[in-house]
């Protein structure tokens, strides 16, 4: 039994100029229990500055490791990081690293930039983040899926380029000629340069030696797929950087949370940078949520630690208090602010506005709603908004129900159209000139006609008919009336419910500021819209009701039957500017646009009858099933095609679907007693492993589940983190095969086969002006559509 475990630990051997060794405190072969997590110990640097020794698997000779001591020979990593944070500039200057970190930088300075202003067409979703981003020039309201702050920063590039937002861009067509184009995507480019360094400190702060973080950063460096992306004015660069980012700062602060004394200025400044990082990113696209939840379990496990450690309870709610400002409040915080920016720059009408509430849209300058006629009268010709988000306004068309009535249909449609446009008469039988009588303003508890303004029908319902959806409901329909018998049907009380500027006791009807319900006369039941929706005969739109009141007294206040007039047309008033009479709420305004970004992205599905040259699947993406063509593919055009570096891919792939494997087979031996681990390195691997394989599921998984259309640059961020786990499985094998003997030689074939491949396949990725079936012996997998498109229809 002894020489098993002897064996077994001798399997771990390293020799100590690879290998980052562990230091303990040990006093007569016996470890000291007052250590927490295994807390490692100091060594000492030249010249008076001390820096950590970092934990690394395995540690020691067997002969050492087995009579309790320690060897004397190791490797001490700089911490690049704490450095600059506590000696500045000059620190910097000093470490051993920053060589490392310039070449790396130039290395992807030249990869990203070169020939990067080569093609002048707008590629692929330029068109978009353009447009996007001129609009913060010209300060015009738009629309997106995404949240703002990366699109701010396409728009401070196209700033410092001289752009002025002056022109629309569309897609497959060429920039203008005053555009700089080249300067914009070199601006753009620099946060995909920043990923390369970026990877290499990563790997310092999880325990990697330098010749395998060099190589991590070189998968970076050379992968095809994250070139390309870094190469146009999209915002995959920035959600990438500020992915990179976050990972970067939640390693050091796990670091500093273990090796460094809690709430000091080092500990502080990586709490705050992890938080800001985190802002950042799901600023940038919503993607980023992943990051939050990968930091946050992060978070709860090292809280649920300390928790069984039994630390002071007045440390322990200090431990909370300062990640709940550090890593909620402080992200929330930026993502509210660049939501407080975007509204303040974009201050114009524009054509997103219209998912925008009728306050905040009379609010933009220039808006139709922002100048009409305040008060209402009769004879003005009127837009009738539900207060119930969604639905829109009340329209109506020639088209007829199919059962029921046969009349005129009457439903709510969220757009602006010629349809939605009412003339209030008054009640049935009363006669009257509607532009040569004395001006009657309508208020509270008058009877009105509701008179469709394209087809002269006015709105009416009736007992003799339900509702064709909501049966329990009375049909809602719009008809011409001619029977005198029939005129009770089509008279509506107007109920004022609340004033938004007059004083209560105004009764009176008011543009934009009045809520107000319709309630039938001789039925008592109340106009209402809900979200049911209308079959194909219906247009989709949404269901317009009779809510039944028997009791007539009801003060229904739901949301579903509240109106309100947007927009008030209406030749005998002076127009006002209605901005004055609206207020506006920045959080109700801020939510009301996430709820309708968050519309609109999950109405982005695809259309699974119809082929699709750029969609893909989220089970194709690692291993490189369906790469995608970013621009057209004709003979002389200039073809840039989304292809990412095979060997990396699939090798990152098959690390990151082993990684589970590999943890219960350690953790299964371990129950079993097999000393394969000294006390606290499997925690030690854990803590540096769970990151790089945890943001890899949590930036892949998830789209499993989404019904939104894919891309395959939706798997770029999951890459990043499955390069680093390819970098981290590679360091700790060689580290223990041969004793890491073979370490330094590995990083350099495996870095020199990486760059040949990712040579082998830059012409796709700094574009190819000739033929594609000259490229034909690029094309590894068959489903690879270089030349040809199989499915073309």
């Amino acid at each position: 039994m002894e020489s098993r475990i002897l064996k077994q630990r001798g399997r771990h051997n390293t020799s100590s100029a690879d290998t980052l060794q562990i230091t303990t405190d040990y006093d007569a072969g016996e470890p000291n229990t007052d250590s927490k997590y295994d807390t490692y110990a100091l060594s000492a640097r030249g010249e008076g500055t001390s820096s950590k020794t970092y934990g690394a698997y395995p540690v020691g000779p067997t002969a050492q490791r087995d009579n309790g001591t320690m060897g004397n020979s190791y490797e001490t990593i700089t911490d690049f990081s704490s450095v600059s944070l506590s000696e500045g500039v000059l620190g910097i200057m000093r470490s051993k690293d920053l060589v490392t970190v310039i070449v790396l930088t130039l290395l992807s300075m030249m990869t990203r930039l070169y020939r990067i202003g080569r093609s002048n067409r707008i590629s692929w979703d330029e068109s978009h983040f353009t447009y996007f981003g001129g609009k913060y020039l010209n300060h015009t309201f738009y629309h997106d899926v995404h949240p703002p702050l990366a699109k701010m920063l396409v728009a401070l590039a196209q700033t410092l380029a001289g752009f002025n937002g002056s022109y629309d861009l569309k897609s497959n067509r060429n920039y203008p000629e005053f555009m700089n184009y080249t300067l914009m995507r070199v601006q753009i480019s620099m946060y995909g340069i920043a990923l390369v360094p970026l990877a290499y400190l990563t790997c310092l702060q999880l325990r990697m030696t330098r010749p395998m973080a060099t190589l991590a950063a070189s998968f970076v460096l050379f992968d095809n797929a994250i070139c390309v992306m870094s190469r146009f004015i999209l915002l995959d660069e920035q959600l990438l950087f500020f992915t990179a980012l976050t990972l970067l700062s939640a390693a050091a602060f796990q670091n500093a949370n273990k090796h460094v004394e809690p709430f000091s200025n080092r500990w502080w400044a990586w709490l705050a940078m992890t938080g800001f990082s985190l802002g950042c990113v799901i600023s940038s696209k919503w993607i980023g949520l992943f990051c939050v939840i990968l930091v946050g379990v992060v978070t709860a496990e090292d809280l649920f630690r300390k928790f069984c450690d039994r630390i002071p309870t007045e440390d322990y709610v200090m431990h909370w208090l300062t990640r709940i400002n550090g890593l909620i409040v402080l992200p929330l915080f930026i993502y509210i602010l660049c939501f407080w920016i975007h509204f303040r720059i974009l201050y114009r009408t524009g054509s997103g506005e219209h998912k925008m509430s009728s306050n905040f849209q009379a609010r933009l300058l220039g808006s139709k709603l922002n100048s009409q006629p305040y008060d209402i009268t009769y004879g003005a010709f009127v837009d009738l908004r539900s207060m119930y988000n969604g639905p829109g306004l009340l329209h109506s068309h020639y088209h007829v129900y199919p059962s029921t009535s046969g009349q005129q249909q009457v439903t709510c449609f969220p757009h602006r159209d010629t349809n939605n446009v009412w003339q209030l008469h008054k009640a049935r039988g009363v006669e009257a000139n509607y532009t040569m009588d004395k001006i009657e303003f309508v208020g509270h508890g008058d009877i009105v006609q509701l008179m469709h303004n394209k087809t002269g029908a006015v709105l009416r319902s009736s007992k003799q008919f339900l509702a064709p959806l909501t049966t329990s409901h009375f049909e809602v329909a719009a008809e011409n009336i001619t029977d005198s018998s029939d005129s009770g049907i089509s008279d509506w009380r107007v109920e004022v419910v609340k004033q938004g500027h007059s004083k209560r006791s105004d009764k009176r009807l008011h543009a934009m500021t009045t809520v107000f319900r319709l309630r039938h006369v001789s039925m008592g039941c109340l106009l209402r819209v809900g979200s049911r929706r209308l079959p194909k005969w219906g247009w989709g739109q949404s269901e317009v009701t009779c809510l039944p009141d028997a009791t007539h007294k009801k003060d229904v206040k739901s949301s579903d039957v509240l109106w309100y007039i947007e927009h008030n047309t209406n030749t005998r008033m002076l127009k006002s500017d209605l901005s004055k009479y609206v207020s506006g709420d920045f959080f109700v305004d801020m939510i009301q646009l996430n709820i309708e970004m968050a519309k609109t992205n999950n109405g982005l599905s695809p259309d699974r009858d119809k082929y699709n040259a750029l969609e893909s699947d989220p089970w194709s993406w690692p291993f490189l099933i369906y790469p995608m063509r970013m621009v057209g593919w004709g003979d002389k055009a200039i073809k840039y095609y989304e292809i990412g570096n095979p060997i990396l891919w699939w090798a990152s792939a098959i690390a990151c679907l082993v990684y589970p494997l590999r943890l219960v087979y350690w953790l299964a031996r371990q129950r079993r007693q097999c000393n394969d681990w000294r006390s606290g390195e499997l925690l030690e691997f854990w803590d540096n492993s769970k990151l790089l394989w945890g943001g890899w599921a949590l930036h892949y998984f998830p789209f499993f589940l989404m019904g939104r259309v894919t891309y395959i640059h939706h798997y770029l961020p999951a890459l990043y983190f499955a390069l680093l786990q390819l970098a981290f499985d590679l360091d700790f094998f060689f580290r223990h095969w041969r004793r890491g003997r073979y370490l330094h030689l590995a990083a350099l074939c495996i870095g020199i086969l990486v760059c040949l491949v990712f040579l082998y396949f830059s012409p796709f990725t700094y574009g190819w002006d000739r033929p594609a079936k000259e490229l034909a012996g690029r094309k590894w997998l068959s489903t690879w559509n270089v030349y040809e498109d199989f499915y073309a229809m």
